[in-house]
């Protein structure tokens, strides 16, 4: 295409937009309505945030996981068609089976040409009742698992803090804890608009080489901070 060509245009280059969500028995009652409440409302600033990167054509897929883990669609979606269909919770917390879907959808042959590094947002409030290293190893068995923009939200107390470190794959930065409702809702619109503006910016526009890539983690903004004397539920 000449877009493609010295001095044409500079075309979009898709990145996906991935939440893994755990929707586990103990996500039930407020966790969970907090969390359907704050990602459909962090839709319209993440669409606005990718309506004003031409550079990149974000699509979004939901994988969630309990017993066992489940694809929301079978292909990603194109941000603007994206809408939000709340999620409920049940079962036990398959973290492992989960990650290993994701090595398969980010398999070099799944993955479009020309892709940016893949944006992957886990969130969980408990522990994996499964092996989530064998899934882990398994994502980071892939050159798009190695290069994407990891991030870990935990939700409430319980949450295994080290795990999502290993998610995540580097001490630089940590996982992110929410104990209420507004730290949720904060860190939902941070990663889905800040996290999304690192990883679609012109600074990550390299060649589709993955010598050539910026490393992503590097690219990730501070994360925001807790109110101070916000009450801790969870």
């Amino acid at each position: 295409m000449s877009d493609d060509l010295p001095g044409g245009a500079i075309s979009s280059r898709p990145l996906r937009f991935y939440w893994v969500l755990d929707v586990s028995g103990s996500m039930a009652g407020e966790k969970i309505g907090q969390l359907n409440f704050a990602i459909r409302e962090a839709l319209p600033a993440m669409r606005d945030v990718a309506q004003g990167n031409p550079h990149a054509s974000v699509e979004v897929k939901v994988l969630e996981f309990s017993s066992g883990a489940r694809w929301l669609s079978a292909s990603p979606i194109p941000l603007d068609d994206f809408s939000w269909s709340d999620v409920s919770a049940e079962g036990i917390t398959d973290m492992g089976e989960a990650l290993s879907m994701m090595a398969k959808e980010l398999a070099i042959d799944n993955m479009p040409t020309r892709s940016l590094p893949p944006v992957v947002v886990l969130v969980t409030d408990g522990q994996p009742t499964d092996n989530f290293q064998k899934g882990l190893d398994e994502l980071m068995a892939e050159r798009w698992g190695q290069k994407s923009v990891r991030v870990g939200i935990a939700i409430g107390a319980d949450a295994d803090l080290d795990v999502l470190q290993k998610f995540i794959g580097t001490t630089e930065f940590k996982p992110l804890r929410a104990v209420n409702a507004p730290d949720l809702t904060m860190y939902i619109r941070w990663v889905s608009t800040q996290v999304l503006t690192s990883a679609s910016s012109p600074a990550s526009q390299a060649p589709s080489d993955f010598n050539a890539e910026p490393t992503p983690m590097d690219m990730l903004p501070p994360a925001p901070v807790p109110v101070d004397g916000a009450p801790g539920v969870w």
